[in-house]
């Protein structure tokens, strides 16, 4: 059946002709009630417009990024220099474009290594329980054991500072709480009918955690990410703050931080400017993964 898209009534239908209607149903009334979110919404725009930012920077940037004039360093906003300039006479508007494609990009390398990891792992530990979960889950409480920074700056100064080894060591102490979330959703289902049934079709217990439990967990688990995506833009800062993350002259908002934090009483705008970028950023991914969250208990109850 194809989606009538300008059908209001095929949108709203409780007793759906299909599995693809029901399917659209779902994703329709989710949608409402997380749009009727104000908050939400408003965070939803803004990381759009920080996105459309990021992909956009090569024709939105005014200047180059890394073309340093000490001629025109520390000046403040005009409109030459719509931000100001650094202490190396760099844009701080180009700058801020250009980091938060690097910010981004680290935030969507963690969710995507991590999200993955942890939900398998929490599923199996949850469906297989004994032996498989003690051991997966004495692994998690290890790495849950250490301070995520102090874990995460250990990992990268053995091996070699810069955005790989960050986006690694973040990944590395981010998936434990994934792991716990699924676990936990897994051993509420596991020895229900709809499982059980399963089981008696003949299904492998991978095959069943695969397409039948793991798909149950994605609603916990794409609200936890949401909200987990703020810590993450904040740890990735912290990191290229320490000198541990992206490395000049490579624009990244820790980074930048960390350069002008000298200048904070007399040049304020340099490192003001990507702190509250930071700060847009993480509080917008928190009022998304709060609407996502209200929406979702919402269409469950």
């Amino acid at each position: 059946m194809t989606v009538k898209l300008f059908d209001r009534s095929w949108w709203q239908n409780d007793n759906s002709e299909s599995q693809t209607q029901a399917a659209w149903v779902h994703r329709y009334r989710l949608w409402v009630a997380f749009y009727g979110n104000r908050p939400a919404i408003f965070g939803l725009v803004l990381i759009g417009l920080v996105l459309l930012g990021a992909i956009f920077a090569p024709w939105l940037a005014t200047h180059d990024p890394v073309a340093q004039n000490l001629g025109q360093r520390l000046l403040p906003p005009s409109t030459g220099n719509w931000l100001g300039t650094d202490e190396l006479g760099r844009d701080v508007y180009s700058r801020l474009l250009y980091g938060g494609r690097v910010t981004l990009g680290m935030v969507l390398a963690v969710v995507v290594l991590v999200a993955p990891v942890g939900l398998l792992i929490g599923c199996a530990a949850g469906y297989y329980r004994g032996a498989a979960d003690v051991v997966l889950m004495r692994v998690t409480d290890v790495f849950l054991a250490f301070p995520r920074l102090i874990l995460a700056l250990a990992f990268v100064a053995a091996i070699h500072p810069g955005m790989t080894s960050a986006v690694i060591a973040i990944a590395l102490t981010t998936w434990p709480p994934y792991a716990r979330l699924a676990r936990a959703e897994t051993m509420a289902i596991r020895d229900t009918d709809y499982i059980a049934a399963a089981r008696m079709t003949g299904a492998s217990s991978f095959r069943i955690i695969i397409h039948h439990v793991m798909p149950l967990c994605f609603s916990s688990l794409i609200v936890r990410v949401t909200l987990d995506m703020s810590s993450i833009v904040i740890f990735a800062a912290s990191l290229g703050f320490l000198g541990m993350g992206a490395q000049p002259p490579m624009a990244e908002w820790g980074t930048m931080i960390s350069s002008a934090r000298r200048f904070i009483l007399e040049q304020w705008w340099v490192p003001l400017i990507p702190g509250l970028a930071i700060l847009t950023v993480s509080l917008a991914f928190n009022l998304v993964g709060d609407g996502l969250r209200d929406a979702l208990d919402s269409r469950q109850n």
